[in-house]
């Protein structure tokens, strides 16, 4: 089959790899009809080059037919369409009970004392293979999965995958009340859609971005932004929109792939340069983030206010302003999205009337051979891509 791999730093490759096999009785194996791009890709390809292998197969937001069925599999059958959120879940276990899947004890990564398994990302996360291709194995498949009704086309349901759960608990962990204002850092994919969702659920919706198509998105819906290059002190520009005070909560929507930190960016390359060990060992001890919107949402915050963070940070000494966070007395939520718990609330919503605008949201769909052009025109933020979906 065709995968994409990786290759090295700001190199994948569109390879022919063997056919994935029912390993695990638990396991089904998808026909993957349509795949995507995430911004937290971007991640393996420049920063978490010490955890990653040339061949490794990336992606984990795909979605397909199901052609083989495990011998303990319950709840599907050959020709089901699914979709395939992130991360693996076994359904059953403790946390999974409790709507955190991403914490999943069956399939947590021990080795590291993070979290589930992933798809398609790196040895932090399991070193599974992932949804980039051609064919899929889905381990703990009941567990999983989520099937989706036959009919309109792969758009309005392969964002289940990721985008939609991870900005749905972005918008629930900024804790809104009814009439609250909500400062949205980064128009990606990721925060375009939870600023989609807060406006759908009547709160004042503030985007933030530096890139214009990205916010030409946004204020097609009618949502308000602010171009962050108009305004150096972006904090003073949100509190001179809601009465001084910062808007009631932010959604850092960026994360560790934050512009303006020089020094942190330096510091990435360099890790990235290191004998794996050594690059191992420098991220697990002494990693940090750039932290540019972060430090942006502390400030954007009004007193009292949330700050949810749907971004992938990943730094081991990070400093932040305690004092500030204490003063102003902040809250602060986080976490990879739990697929599972979210989905049954979003699903209804992707009906006819399609009230998120999901069947347009990509901006581009390309086949899976034009892989390496998608990533770096992703991650150069070139041709208004937003979210990039490859088709196999």
């Amino acid at each position: 089959m065709k995968a994409v791999t990786w290759q090295g730093r700001r190199d994948v490759s569109v390879d022919t790899v063997p056919d994935p096999a029912i390993q695990e009785s638990t396991d089904v194996i998808i026909e993957v009809t349509t795949t995507a791009i995430c911004g937290s890709d971007l991640h393996l390809y420049e920063v978490l080059v010490p955890f990653m292998h040339s061949g490794d197969i990336l992606g984990h937001e795909p979605m397909g037919k199901v052609v083989e069925v495990g011998s303990s599999v319950k709840q599907l059958s050959v020709g089901d369409r699914v979709v395939i959120p992130f991360q693996i879940s076994c359904g059953t276990c403790f946390m999974c009970a409790r709507g955190l899947q991403t914490q999943c004890e069956t399939t947590q990564v021990r080795e590291y004392d993070n979290g589930a398994a992933l798809f398609g990302y790196s040895e932090l996360y399991g070193r599974v293979p992932g949804g980039q291709a051609q064919y899929l194995r889905v381990p703990y498949a009941d567990g999983t999965t989520i099937k989706v009704p036959e009919g309109p086309d792969d758009q309005r349901f392969v964002y289940l995958s990721d985008v939609l759960p991870t900005a749905w608990q972005a918008v629930e962990y900024a804790a809104l009340e009814p009439g609250a204002s909500v400062a949205v850092l980064g128009l990606g994919p990721i925060g375009d859609m939870a600023a989609r969702i807060a406006s759908h659920r009547g709160f004042r919706v503030i985007g933030i971005d530096r890139v214009p198509e990205r916010r030409r998105r946004v204020s097609a819906r009618g949502i308000e932004t602010l171009a962050l290059e108009d305004h150096p002190k972006i904090g003073d520009a949100v509190r001179e929109l809601t009465k001084g005070r910062g808007t009631d909560a932010v959604i850092d929507a960026v994360g560790m792939e934050a512009h303006g930190s020089p020094v942190a960016a330096q510091l990435h390359r360099a890790v990235a340069l290191l004998p794996k060990p050594a690059g191992k060992q420098a991220m697990l001890r002494s990693g940090v983030d750039k932290l540019a919107a972060l430090y942006s949402a502390i400030d954007i915050v009004r007193r009292g206010g949330t700050i949810s963070l749907a971004g992938v940070y990943g730094g081991v000494m990070d400093p932040l302003p305690m004092m500030t966070l204490f003063d102003k007395q902040i809250q602060i939520r986080m976490g990879q999205a739990n697929v599972q718990r979210w989905a049954p609330e979003i699903l209804p919503l992707l009906n006819d009337d399609d009230v998120l605008g999901v069947e347009g949201f990509a901006s581009h769909t390309l086949p899976i051979d034009d892989a390496p052009r998608a990533y770096e025109m992703f991650q150069k933020k070139r041709d208004c891509a937003v979210k990039i979906l490859l088709k196999p």
